[in-house]
C-alpha cells in the first residue's frame, strides 16, 4: 500500500522559504495553476470518516484523487490513490457527468498556483510544493510517497527537513477543510 507522508506550514515570506530550499539544491518548476473539486459521497460522509474525493485539473493534465483517513495526529499522513484521466477534456467531462449521476456532489473548490521542488534529503527524495491558495495564503508542503514499513521514517525525514528550513507553524486541516471552515465561520 502507497502511503502520502506530508506536512504542511504556513509561511510569511515565499522568497525567504524559496533561498532556503534553493540553498538545499531544489530547482522551483514554473507556476501550474490548479483547480481541486472535492467531492461528497452519496452513502458516508468524508467529514465523519475523514477520506476525501479530489478532482484535480492543472489546465493540461486531470487527476482523479482517493485520501484515505490520516493515520497519526501531527502529519497528514494517508494512504492516497491517483489515477490520471487519460485523454482529452472530453473524457474529464464524462467523468464528472458519470460521478454526478452516481450520486457524488461538489462539496468545494479550491483554486492554487503552485510551484514543485525536490531535494535529496538524508538520501530520501522529498516533494516541495509551495502554494498559493486562493483565499487562505501562502504554504509549503514536505510530502514523502512512502510503503507502510517505511512510513515512521519517512515523518522523521520531513521533520528534519522541516527544521532545517525554519519551518515552524504546522497545518494539518488540508485545503478543503480550512475553506469549508472560513465559509462556515461567516
Amino acid at each position: 500500500m502507497k502511503y502520502e507522508v506530508e506536512q504542511k506550514f504556513y509561511i510569511d515570506n515565499l522568497d525567504v522559504v524559496e533561498r532556503s530550499i534553493r540553498k538545499l539544491g531544489a530547482n522551483i518548476q514554473d507556476i501550474v495553476l490548479q483547480s481541486d473539486i472535492y467531492l461528497s459521497h452519496p452513502c458516508r460522509d468524508f467529514g465523519i470518516t475523514d477520506e476525501a474525493l479530489r478532482l484535480r485539473d492543472d489546465g493540461e493534465r486531470h487527476f482523479i484523487t482517493y485520501k484515505g483517513p490520516r493515520i497519526d495526529p501531527v502529519t497528514k499522513t494517508r494512504r492516497e490513490i491517483e489515477l490520471m484521466v487519460p485523454g482529452d477534456g472530453l473524457n474529464w467531462e464524462k467523468l464528472l457527468e458519470l460521478l454526478a449521476v452516481l450520486g457524488f456532489a461538489t462539496v468545494i473548490e479550491v483554486r492554487k498556483k503552485r510551484r514543485k521542488a525536490e531535494i535529496l534529503w538524508q538520501n530520501t527524495n522529498v516533494e516541495v510544493v509551495l502554494d498559493d491558495v486562493e483565499h487562505l495564503g501562502l504554504f509549503i508542503e514536505l510530502e514523502i510517497n512512502s510503503i507502510e514499513a517505511n512510513v515512521d521514517l519517512a515523518k522523521s525525514q520531513i521533520a528534519s527537513l522541516a527544521e532545517h528550513i525554519g519551518l515552524r507553524r504546522s497545518e494539518r486541516k488540508s485545503y478543503c477543510e480550512m475553506r469549508l471552515g472560513q465559509i462556515n465561520a461567516t
